[in-house]
């Protein structure tokens, strides 16, 4: 132990001294969290567990990969003297890359016994407790991929700061599913580095619980508060924790009372804001010293012995710092082994439909729409099996429900995981789903479709959540880190609340590979779409998605064409409106060569409207998803004689069309945008010279400050300039700052408005 505390404090003193003025939050007050961690992870490898995964905060990360992870102190000297990217290879994509201590690293290291563990950081934002969550995920993914049904091989680990574990909800958020049965993980080990002061921010101001630990008591987790000085005595309670984990596969929380030796962080001076309690931790010795000290007194050691351990240690440290001067890091291993068929942004991935055989579809619809001849379904769920039935034996007519039922279906007997999550899903908020049909009379039996495909298909969930975004979201975020052989999706109850689960968006999803070089193919499905619910249920802010897509809106992707403009984009947002084209973006997710995550922008009166249907002809082979879907209604005049385009994306096509058809117009053309981003440059080029007289209007239903406009229009006009300079008009709400009114017939007025403005 005394070893492990050497170098956990002259790692840090040795920074300090070459690198004085550079930030590094490092872990001088709290130095035995080390040694602490390596007893915690012998006793769990001796105990069974083979993988950990790891969240944490800034302070000692460094520390942590060095010495538990073991990241290669070389390449940790190179980051802090400015040449730590790897070599590139030419035309390699290398991201933004992402300051040090929020860098994380997967390692298969020996533990003490020679068995070995392998320990995995997730990279995280400076939100720090937002990686909570994702750890979570990523380890609930292990365990299902490897078949750790008991949860004893594969365990998380989360080290918090004081302040962020009373202070962030999505601590309790995410200690609310440890022992949900579809989110479990069969319990995690918190460590929480008790600075006893947030930035400078004294406790009494930083929470109204005595202890910071007292979230904890809500799931009723022993909390072990032990003094960081105590170096046994962490190594006490990391051993004990560790016992206690894999024995009731329960949360457990250590509170190691410590202190922050420099501020906030190492150029930050803390006598500005706490001056007594700074002179007091001046005059502490270190944990180490102490230590050293009390091992000498029980003569376990000599001074001769302590004295050189500290040269020893020291003069590593110092040769591996000259080693760093010419290190050259390995070419980042940017995926995982079980990513290694995933292609990264500069080598461009094939084409490939998506598309299935009709043969092997009426075969799946016929087991998706078969109950068990004793099973008694609610009534109206009867029917609906019924209905879906018949979709399959005419092959006509398929709604939404089924389409997505058949991609899930043909992506489970191709192999592929497919999980989705969120409140209500196995019914649907909207009641269209019923992935899981509940017996009536003999609760609680029910009974999966999804589930019973075939011998060999792999495996289906449909979870009911938590009343949780934030954390839910950031679970499954974790889950779809795991293995791109999945399609892992997140469906909000309604569009808008995704809201409060914004952090997990920006930081994580829509940036990550930018940052940390890590793929994920996570779906958000946000319902979304104006039918006179009022602000809180119309709108899934579309704006807020397409603003964070990193695609430039003066070029013209001709060069890199549409395959290398998906892989070059951060992510696709789409809004379609047929069935088939639902089925065939859902299994692109799985099909492609690479991983982006995917926001839909998910319907609700269009789940059941009679124009929302596809044959099933449009899902059969050779067939594929369609960004752009042009106006192909008969009747209209020639191309050239069209005065107006009106191009739309999502549900107000139909009553645009609906009004079309009524008033017998047939000189307006409508373009539906099905994907937003990236943007279908491509198929607006064509329709600008389709009609070459045609005034180009986009119409939406949500205000003009929102919705897609702002991104649409100098994409429109980028797109099209190569046959003539356009200038589109607008025609939908005015802009507000509530998303919708909450009167039905202002409601009506507006909606009927706009539709006349784009046929006008």
């Amino acid at each position: 132990m005394l070893d492990r505390l050497c170098w956990s404090d002259h790692f840090e003193s040795f920074l300090a001294s070459k690198y004085s003025t550079t930030k590094r939050f490092g872990l001088e007050g709290c130095e035995v969290l080390i040694p602490g961690m390596e007893e915690l992870i012998d006793t769990s490898a001796d105990l069974g567990v083979e993988n950990i995964v790891m969240g944490m905060a800034h302070r000692g990360r460094l520390n942590v990969l060095a010495n538990v992870v073991r990241k290669p102190f070389e390449h940790i000297f190179c980051e802090f003297h400015g040449s730590g990217a790897a070599s590139d290879e030419s035309n390699d994509w290398s991201g933004s890359g992402d300051v040090k201590y929020h860098l994380g690293m997967s390692h298969t290291r020996p533990t003490a016994s020679g068995k070995p563990v392998t320990i995995s950081l997730v990279a995280n934002p400076s939100h720090l407790e937002a990686v909570n969550p994702v750890v979570e995920g990523k380890t609930r993914a292990k365990q299902h991929y490897s078949g750790d049904k008991d949860r004893s091989r594969s365990m998380p680990i989360i080290i918090h700061g004081d302040a962020a574990f009373s202070g962030q909800g999505v601590v309790f958020e995410t200690m609310g599913l440890s022992d949900l049965h579809d989110y479990t993980t069969g319990g995690t080990i918190h460590i929480v580095t008790n600075n006893q002061i947030g930035f400078t921010t004294d406790p009494r101001s930083s929470r109204s619980t005595p202890y910071c630990t007292d979230v904890a008591k809500a799931i009723q987790a022993p909390i072990f508060h032990v003094n960081g000085d105590d170096v046994e005595a962490v190594g006490y309670v990391m051993r004990l924790a560790a016992k206690w984990r894999q024995r009731f596969k329960r949360d457990v929380v250590i509170d190691i009372v410590c202190y922050r030796k420099h501020g906030h962080n190492e150029i930050d001076n803390p006598m500005f804001t706490q001056p007594q309690m700074y002179t007091a931790i001046k005059q502490q010795k270190s944990t180490f010293k102490k230590y050293s000290e009390k091992l000498i007194a029980e003569q376990t050691m000599s001074a001769a012995d302590v004295s050189g351990l500290s040269s020893s240690v020291f003069k590593e440290l110092g040769d591996m710092l000259e080693s760093s001067r010419t290190y050259q890091p390995k070419k980042s291993d940017w995926l995982a082994s079980n990513w290694k068929g995933m292609l990264p942004m500069n080598i461009q991935a094939r084409d490939l439909l998506t598309g299935v055989d009709v043969r092997t579809l009426v075969s799946l619809g016929k087991a998706l729409t078969t109950l068990p001849a004793d099973f008694k379904p609610h009534k109206k769920v009867g029917d609906i099996y019924v209905q879906r039935a018949k979709m399959i034996e005419s092959g006509k007519v398929l709604d939404w429900a089924m389409a997505e039922q058949l991609a899930w279906a043909s992506l489970l007997v191709e192999g592929n995981h497919v999980r989705i999550s969120g409140q209500d899903v196995e019914r649907g908020t909207f009641s269209h789903r019923h992935a899981v049909v509940h017996e009536q009379t003999n609760w609680p039996a029910k009974y999966v479709p999804l589930q019973n495909l075939a011998p060999t298909q792999a495996a289906f969930n449909a979870v009911n959540s938590s009343l949780s975004e934030f954390g839910v979201l950031g679970f499954e975020l974790g889950y779809a880190l795991e293995n791109p052989a999945s399609l892992i999706m997140w469906e909000a109850q309604f569009g808008d609340f995704v809201n409060t689960a914004q952090a997990m968006i920006d930081q994580f999803i829509c940036s990550g590979e930018q940052k940390w070089l890590r793929q994920s193919g996570i779906v958000m499905m946000l319902p979304h779409g104006y039918e006179g619910q009022g602000p809180e249920h119309s709108s899934a802010r579309l704006e807020r998605f397409l603003q964070l897509s990193d695609d430039d809106e003066d070029v013209y992707p001709e060069v890199i064409g549409r395959q290398m403009q998906a892989q070059a984009a951060n992510w696709s947002i789409v809004n379609v409106t047929t069935p088939a084209n639902y089925f065939h973006v859902l299994r692109r997710q799985v099909v492609r060569e690479f991983r982006k995550p995917l926001v839909v922008m998910s319907p609700k009166s269009l789940l059941r409207h009679r124009l929302v249907k596809s044959d099933l002809e449009e899902f059969d082979d050779g067939t594929r998803f369609h960004r752009y879907l042009p106006d192909t209604t008969e009747g209209l005049v020639a191309p050239e004689k069209v005065r107006k385009l009106v191009l739309c994306s999502g549900k107000v096509y139909y009553d645009i069309l609906a009004e079309r058809t009524k008033l017998g117009i047939d000189d307006v053309a409508i373009g539906r945008l099905e994907q937003l981003s990236p943007f279908p440059h491509d198929h607006l080029r064509e329709e600008a010279a389709k009609y070459p007289n045609a005034d180009i209007v986009w119409c939406q239903e949500e205000p003009k400050n929102a919705g897609a406009w702002s991104y649409a229009r100098p994409r429109i006009i980028t797109a099209m300039a190569a046959h003539r300079i356009v200038a589109p008009s607008y025609a939908g709400r005015k802009p507000a700052a509530a998303t919708a009114t909450g009167h039905a017939k202002v409601h009506a007025e507006q909606q009927a408005g706009l539709i006349a403005e784009a046929l006008g």
